[in-house]
């Protein structure tokens, strides 16, 4: 291992797909060692993975970090949000945790929007209104499906508090993760007691929640990590509220990140509650706001459908007038859980690189339709759109987003950005600064800048059109059709 300027931490980021860690000096913000893991998603009907094979992709991604890794001074995990964890009286799952992307909770989320007081009554009160993505509306899927699994639990987790815990051997969260739960009121920054009775979640079941800039735990004995005991651990957080720490995000500068889904935020001093339900109130890891917009579909729908078509993913031919929407796992943004993908205006001369183009473009229109939404009524429109994500490399991304966006696009140059925002939140316990401060003292967002090109209002009229006079059929889903 080459010398470090300062001391090391660790910073994870344990995906839908793979859990990810870096050894970063603190000093520097140089990377000095990763690793990388694989886990696996069911498919069919549900989306579930077995929290075990978290632990153990993280523990294979230390182990390839060698030796740098032991001598880190604080760890930090940053992970896939909403996910339920349900954990029994030994601490081992009971059941495979339901996952963000799972919709199976969709009457679920309609039946506890109209229960508890309507759309707006529940953005007030938790900053979002709640859909099949959030942990309430899964807990309420699986009293009613399994109340065995129910009666089995005594402790409910988020993904990153799983970790966290079987690092600490205490159970914590964090105000960013917790946001996204639907049981915690961003009004009071506490666990809302009405809503949990409502779905009867005992709150002796839920995780404290650390206040930023807390220690949470240190790492105890008893594990196969490489961590010397009593290194230092972190709240960590959800991975779009790392991702804006590692960029060292300041309000009003918008974030697009285009992974397996699609995001779009900023970071805001206003706590934000829209009852339409399009953006999610979420909090962000350090005390401010970062309202959000998700969609479900994104690089992996449109790796799909290049797949189907036998194109590679960068094979887009323009001068299309074909519309297709990539809902092919359901739909977040908009809301429409049931829908699957939808294919419009197929003509003879239609070509696949065209099709592709078409799949590009129906991914990006919902998050740009809603990136005004998530932005503060004085931010500067022209400050360039931050593009992250696995997808932002891809030079057929990046066009589409100029092109629809007509703003100037920035592509940080680093990468692994929500593992770059846990090591800075774990650096933060170190140095006493703020995790952001340090993501910028290690210049985490500089990359070069697109110029703008003018707005292709065209496209974006015809999708809104499609999506519009396809509701009905979108709203049944293909099973009622």
């Amino acid at each position: 291992m080459s010398a470090a300027e300062g001391p090391l931490v660790v910073g994870v980021d344990t995906s839908t797909q793979s859990t990810k860690a870096l050894v970063v000096d603190v000093s520097t913000g140089r990377i000095v060692a990763s690793g990388q893991a694989p886990h696996t998603v069911s498919s069919g009907a549900g989306r579930e993975s077995d929290p075990r094979q978290w632990w153990d992709a993280l523990c294979e991604a230390l182990r390839q970090c060698g030796d740098a890794a032991h001598e880190a001074a604080a760890v930090s995990i940053g992970g896939q949000q909403h996910g339920l964890v349900t954990l029994d009286a030994q601490g081992e799952p009971v059941r495979p945790a339901l996952l963000w992307n799972d919709v199976r909770s969709a009457p679920q989320a309609h039946r506890l929007i109209e229960e508890l007081g309507g759309p707006k009554a529940w953005a007030e009160r938790t900053g979002s209104v709640p859909g099949a993505s959030f942990t309430v509306t899964k807990w309420a899927w699986l009293a009613e499906h399994e109340p065995e699994s129910v009666r089995a639990t005594a402790a409910v987790r988020l993904p990153h508090d799983y970790l966290t815990e079987r690092l600490t051997g205490q159970g914590t969260t964090d105000r960013g993760d917790a946001s996204g739960t639907g049981w915690w009121a961003s009004g009071t920054e506490s666990y809302d007691e009405e809503i949990l009775r409502h779905v009867g979640l005992d709150p002796a079941l839920l995780p404290r929640v650390v206040r930023p800039g807390e220690v949470a735990g240190t790492v105890r004995d008893g594990h196969d990590l490489p961590f010397s005991k009593g290194t230092l651990v972190a709240p960590g957080t959800g991975d779009n509220a790392a991702a804006a720490l590692g960029l060292g995000l300041r309000p009003g500068v918008p974030v697009l990140s285009l992974g397996t889904s699609g995001t779009v935020y900023a970071v805001s001093k206003h706590r934000p509650a829209d009852p339409s339900g399009t953006v999610a109130g979420f909090a962000d890891a350090h005390g401010d706001w970062l309202p959000l917009a998700c969609t479900l579909n994104c690089t992996l729908a449109v790796d799909r459908v290049a797949a189907l078509l036998g194109l590679d993913r960068e094979a887009v031919e323009p001068g299309t007038s074909v519309t297709l929407l990539p809902y092919l796992d359901g739909e977040r943004t908009p809301n429409l859980p049931s829908a699957s993908g939808l294919l419009h205006g197929l003509r003879h001369d239609t070509t696949g690189g065209q099709l592709l183009q078409a799949a590009y473009d129906g991914a990006v229109h919902a998050l740009l339709g809603a990136l005004d939404l998530v932005l503060d009524e004085d931010a500067d429109r022209t400050t360039p759109l931050l593009l992250i994500g696995g997808g932002a490399r891809g030079t057929a991304w990046q066009e589409t987003v100029r092109r629809l966006s007509g703003r100037p696009v920035q592509v940080p140059g680093a990468k692994e950005l929500v593992a770059l925002g846990a090591a800075a939140q774990a650096a933060g316990l170190l140095t006493g600064e703020d995790p952001a401060a340090v993501a910028r003292r290690w210049n985490t967002a500089a990359g070069p800048v697109l110029d703008a090109v003018e707005r292709d209002e065209a496209t974006l009229a015809r999708i809104s059109g499609v999506l519009s006079d396809a509701a009905p059929l979108l709203e049944r889903g293909p099973e009622a059709r």
